[in-house]
């Protein structure tokens, strides 16, 4: 891993410098993505078997695209009890969560006797992507399925790619928990168009959430507008805030957590201490040789690793809000006390113990976060994604009287007559 000495000067520079979102505007992957999510739209089922059958070397047909309820036992047979109690244990814990988190509908009456406020309306049907390719995570069928749940939405509709039409059992076996109402054998690009317009298969969705590959990402923004989608997310990253009281072999193994999910994976280390930065370095190539996805991992640490060394620990502070992180490790003395400064995070992780893999699959909080930045102006994926929120209008007899000059008013100055009218024609 590089180690970079920062500071407020220079900061910009090397913060430019991670590739963090900067494949999404590649015109030329946009442009055969593009293709794809059109060919699908128009020609439904015979685009989204074909590019099954290119991407996944797997034949579909219309009988066999859907997860049948026999395969779904034939799963159960397959993961251990141990692992479908811990599925069970991360379940429970994420339910609650959200039961928490739900919000309320809510109505009060001005002062001239109007009535406003806001109902609390789940979306109908929800899709679910989940990835299948390097690696299949029953952790995000939990993390997306059991939000939309718990804020009521009518039917869950998950896909996910089965290369060489493999189905992993345990993705399976989550989805089952997670109360998922269908599952369908397709990924990428192609599945996410047909969520999206909807083809003889499979049903259109009114939201897609889950994270893919880039172009799974990319025919998210192309569809986005036909339906909604939770976010434009890029490669994971942490960056661990650390005063040096924390073992350099648990910083060591949080940076390589997140590098081994993906070569643009981003694991960065901000420290006030040059000697701390060396120990952590000189962990991460020792914990890297013992990994099964080392080569993975190593890309990440060589291509967007950095540990960066300031001056205190404000100015690291400084860093992270600049970054706005995917996740953020707080292993410093008194964690409490530096989280009043974070402005921008996608999720906090506070104190040592605080590993962030707990965050990915038992504490509760969604691990389908803001990416490159996005933390700036938005949030974890929640119930409040798959809730709309229509407001309520009631004006009284007294509140039209004291209002209604003022909308004729109002609209006449836009020149929208009709709307001045509208009121008038009422007096």
């Amino acid at each position: 891993m590089k180690i970079v000495q920062i500071n407020v000067r220079n900061l910009k520079t090397h913060l430019s410098g991670l590739r963090r979102s900067s494949s999404l505007s590649d015109p030329q992957l946009e442009s055969s993505t593009k293709k794809i999510v059109d060919d699908v739209k128009r020609n439904g089922d015979k685009a989204l078997f074909k590019y099954t059958k290119r991407f996944d070397n797997q034949e579909l047909t219309k009988r066999t695209i859907k997860v049948t309820a026999r395969e779904i036992e034939k799963a159960q047979s397959l993961v251990s009890k141990e692992l479908k109690a811990d599925l069970r244990t991360a379940a429970k814990r994420i339910r609650e969560f959200h039961k928490h988190k739900l919000p309320k509908a809510g109505m009060y009456k001005d002062n001239l006797g109007n009535e406003l406020g806001w109902l609390i309306r789940p979306i109908q049907r929800a899709g679910l992507y989940v990835p299948g390719g390097k690696a299949a995570y029953p952790s995000t069928v939990l993390m997306t399925a059991i939000p939309a749940k718990v804020a009521g939405v009518e039917e869950l509709v998950l896909v996910t790619p089965c290369p060489n039409g493999e189905l992993n059992p345990t993705v399976l076996v989550a989805a089952s928990i997670a109360g998922v109402d269908s599952i369908y054998k397709v990924g990428g690009a192609q599945a996410v168009a047909a969520l999206a317009y909807g083809t003889e298969s499979v049903p259109k969705v009114d939201k897609i959430v889950g994270p893919g590959n880039i172009y799974v990402t990319i025919a998210k923004k192309l569809v986005f507008g036909q339906v909604d989608i939770d976010m434009i997310a890029g490669p994971s990253e942490v960056l661990i805030i650390s005063d040096g009281s924390s073992p350099a072999s648990w910083v060591a193994a949080d940076l390589l957590a997140q590098a081994e999910h993906d070569e643009m994976a981003v694991p960065l280390l901000v420290t006030d201490s040059p000697q701390f930065g060396k120990e952590v370095r000189k962990e991460v190539s020792r914990q890297l040789k013992l990994l099964k996805r080392k080569d993975i991992a190593s890309q990440a640490v060589k291509s967007q690793g950095r540990i960066f060394i300031v001056k205190n620990i404000d100015e690291a502070v400084g860093v992270a809000n600049a970054l706005a992180p995917e996740h953020l490790e707080l292993c410093v003395k008194n964690p409490k006390v530096l989280l009043k400064k974070i402005k921008n995070a996608g999720a906090i992780f506070v104190g040592s113990m605080s590993t962030e893999a707990f965050g990915d699959y038992v504490a509760g909080p969604s691990h389908v976060l803001p990416t490159g930045g996005a933390a700036r102006f938005s949030s974890p994926l929640s119930v409040y994604d798959f809730l709309r929120m229509p407001s309520v209008i009631s004006i009284s007899k007294k509140g039209f009287q004291e209002l209604s000059d003022s909308v004729m008013n109002l609209a006449y100055s836009e020149e929208l007559e009709a709307h001045a009218l509208s009121v008038k024609v009422r007096k």
